[in-house]
C-alpha cells in the first residue's frame, strides 16, 4: 500500500492533487476478475507516480503465478482507463513479481494509445 506524508500532500499543486484524486477513482473500479474485488482494496498498487501528464503505475500482483491472462487484464485495464482520465497523455504500467512480468508489462506498454492517433505508447 502506497503512503504519503501530509507534508508531501502540501507540496503538490492542486492540479496534480486533482488528477490523483480521478486516478485512483479509475483505479477502485478496476477489479481483479478471478476475485471480483477492486485492485486497490486488495492493496495490489505499489506506486503511483505522475510527472506532467504522464502515469506511471507500479503493482504486483496477488501471486507470483496468477494466471497471466488475469495478470494481463489487469494491467491492461489500467492503461486504457487511466488513459481516459482528462490530464493524462501517456501511462506506463509496470507489474512485478510474476512470472510473466516481462511479457505483461511489454504487451501493455505497447497498445495503441488512442491520444496519439497511429503511435503506440513508448517502451
Amino acid at each position: 500500500m502506497v503512503i504519503y506524508s501530509i507534508d508531501a500532500f502540501a507540496d503538490m499543486s492542486q492540479d496534480i492533487k486533482h488528477l490523483r484524486v480521478k486516478i485512483f477513482d479509475k483505479l477502485s473500479k478496476i477489479v481483479d476478475p478471478e476475485i471480483n474485488t477492486s485492485i486497490v482494496e486488495l492493496e495490489l498498487i505499489d506506486e503511483v507516480d505522475i510527472n506532467n501528464n504522464d502515469v506511471k503505475v507500479d503493482l504486483h500482483l496477488t501471486s507470483p503465478f496468477c494466471p497471466a491472462v488475469f495478470g494481463f487484464k489487469i494491467c491492461q485495464d489500467i492503461h486504457d482507463n487511466l488513459l481516459a482520465v482528462d490530464g493524462v497523455d501517456d501511462v506506463k504500467v509496470n507489474v512485478s513479481n510474476h512470472f510473466m512480468a516481462e511479457q505483461i508489462n511489454n504487451q501493455v506498454n505497447n497498445s495503441p494509445n488512442p491520444k496519439k492517433p497511429g503511435l503506440t505508447s513508448k517502451s
